[in-house]
């Protein structure tokens, strides 16, 4: 596969894109061609560091552009043409490429990916999704704020592509897929919510119900669906939970010796629970819905983030995920159009 890989994207640019592109080409002996778009000079500085060990398949292409975090995501876009984003997403669209990583604006990169690559066929709107850890591994939870306002049936596409996207990137065929509400009960919840519950009673076999918030975390169901406002705010509370249990944890621990010692000794436990949580060891997830391959990280992503996240991009390539999602909508009859569903 062909890769691109932004390297002017996130907190951590131009270095973390850089590392985490030659990780992956040395892990995988350079079997995909990595394409570092970006200032070439800041990019061919990065690849300095890396003299020792020379990447065996990676590319660099100028792009005299970035996109700033801070920057309105549609002017950004439109104004940018030679922005590191915006090429990177042409070349996928002209056939130069395969796939797209980037840690930049997620804002901007969701408005370049559906004014660049469209939508699959049948996709009414995309979803972004993220994963959440549970002591069994990992959920999805979507959509995380591509889609603020939602109508029963895009979360049903979404709850459709979400079950596709777990089976073939986290081998779970069959994947649960629960409706978050505050209640179990199918008459709990906003209109929007009853009305979505209807639907996937219909439509989805793998519909499990609604579940609730304490239900995330005990992995209930592989897919929780929810609209992007409510679910943002879920994934932004969840993110804060490590740093403010690590903390409390470090105060309780140093008022005494014991503490401090018994710590010592399950040290190891603590790590491995931390690396649960930790973004990094799931690098990134795709746009669901993209006629393309675009994959969202986290703004501050690292080195090791960024190598996860070209693994994902490489699995959606070669499981073909979204000729999967097409062939599911057609062959459920969820096409986005259809005037029975638009109305139910």
């Amino acid at each position: 596969m062909r890769i691109v890989v932004d390297a002017m994207g996130g907190d951590l640019a131009p270095h973390a894109p850089v590392q985490g592109a030659v990780l992956y080409d040395r892990e995988t002996k350079g079997r995909d061609q990595i394409i570092l778009i970006g200032d070439q000079g800041q990019i061919n500085e990065e690849l300095e560091r890396h003299r020792f060990l020379p990447p065996k398949n990676v590319k660099v292409i100028h792009a005299s552009q970035r996109i700033e975090m801070n920057e309105s995501p549609a002017a950004a876009v439109r104004q940018k043409k030679d922005s590191s984003m915006v090429k990177g997403l042409r070349m996928i669209r002209d056939g130069e490429a395969d796939a797209f990583v980037s840690a930049g604006s997620t804002g901007a990169q969701m408005a370049a990916s559906l004014l660049t690559l469209g939508r699959v066929r049948g996709v009414h709107r995309p979803a972004l999704g993220a994963f959440l850890p549970w002591e069994g591994g990992v959920i999805l939870l979507i959509d995380v704020g591509a889609n603020a306002d939602c109508k029963p049936f895009n979360l049903l596409q979404f709850g459709l592509m979400g079950g596709i996207f777990m089976e073939f990137i986290c081998d779970i065929p069959k994947a649960r897929i629960g409706l978050l509400s505050i209640g179990e009960e199918d008459s709990k919840g906003s209109e929007l919510v009853i009305a979505t519950n209807k639907l996937m009673r219909k439509h989805l076999p793998n519909f499990i119900g609604n579940i609730e918030g304490r239900d995330i975390l005990h992995g209930k169901a592989e897919v929780v669906v929810t609209d992007g406002f409510t679910g943002n705010v879920v994934l932004k509370f969840a993110e804060s939970i490590v740093g403010v249990f690590g903390r409390s944890l470090k105060r309780i621990i140093k008022k005494n010796l014991l503490s401090i010692a018994g710590a010592y000794l399950v040290r190891p436990a603590f790590k491995a629970m931390k690396r649960s949580y930790d973004y990094e060891e799931y690098g990134g997830v795709p746009l669901l819905g993209i006629d393309g391959i675009s994959i969202i990280c986290h703004g501050s992503s690292t080195g090791k983030a960024l190598k996860n996240a070209i693994y994902v991009a490489q699995v959606m390539g070669e499981k073909q995920v979204n000729k999967h999602i097409e062939d599911e909508l057609r062959e459920r009859g969820l096409i986005w159009g259809e005037k029975q569903l638009l109305q139910a």
